[in-house]
């Protein structure tokens, strides 16, 4: 039997954005789709960034050093790992912004390569104190993998490839 690669153990499913949506378009698409943050693709889908509701936040509060330097880029989350409350946007002037994705996003990318072995990326995670790193081919985003992906590896007590 192979070992287990990225691929194998990824979610396919990535709601990506846009590096031309405006602001408010992003926060309407995050609610909408009840995520916090979404890789970020330029017009010819490769993979530029990632953005999230606190870079949002933080731009619309006029937070510019939080626009700028990221110590830590946010990543998008499915599920129940993280609820988004609409309500976090409240009182900020969303509509009114002129801003674009592109100027508040974190051009910072953690990924993996989607044949890289599941061991590596747990290593990968571990090391850079990460929950989710996107899954690539090409520069492309195809899935998502998050430590949740990998704990599910230890409670389902062998995988086999493929699954």
């Amino acid at each position: 039997m192979r070992d287990l690669v990225a691929r194998d153990v990824m979610n396919p499913e990535v709601i990506r954005v846009r590096d031309d949506m405006t602001v408010a378009e992003l926060a309407e698409f995050l609610v909408d789709h009840d995520i916090s943050g979404a890789p970020v693709e330029d017009a010819d889908g490769h993979l530029v960034g990632v953005v999230s509701l606190t870079d949002v936040a933080a731009a619309l509060a006029g937070n510019d050093q939080a626009v700028v330097d990221h110590p830590q880029p946010g990543f998008y989350v499915r599920g129940w790992e993280e609820k988004f409350n609409p309500e976090d946007l409240a009182g900020l002037r969303v509509a009114d912004s002129e801003l674009t994705v592109a100027e508040i996003m974190t051009p910072s990318i953690f990924a993996v390569d989607e044949e890289m072995p599941v061991s590596k990326v747990a290593e990968k995670m571990i090391r850079s104190h990460l929950h989710r790193l996107l899954v690539t081919r090409r520069r492309k985003v195809v899935g998502i993998l998050t430590t949740s992906d990998l704990l599910g590896l230890l409670v389902e007590g062998g995988v086999e490839a493929g699954r």
